[in-house]
């Protein structure tokens, strides 16, 4: 089941092995797995899409970067 949260301030994730990307401020959906977060979202006509660790999305939650929306 998906979640919707708002990201307001840095959230980075890491492409690959290369550079961390900055994830926009905006409206995300969120799916939870056992070990990781799916964040999605949309710049523009642009999707985007990508995996964090529980530690980061709590994280960033405690930080206020990611705000769940109610459900």
């Amino acid at each position: 089941m998906s979640q919707h949260a708002i990201v307001r301030g840095e959230v980075n994730f890491r492409a690959g092995d290369g550079m961390m990307m900055p994830i926009p401020d905006g409206p995300v959906e969120i799916e939870m797995a056992d070990d990781s977060v799916t964040l999605s979202w949309l710049e523009g006509r642009d999707a985007g899409s990508t995996a964090i660790t529980r530690d980061e999305f709590e994280r960033y939650c405690r930080e206020g970067r990611i705000r769940l929306e109610p459900t």
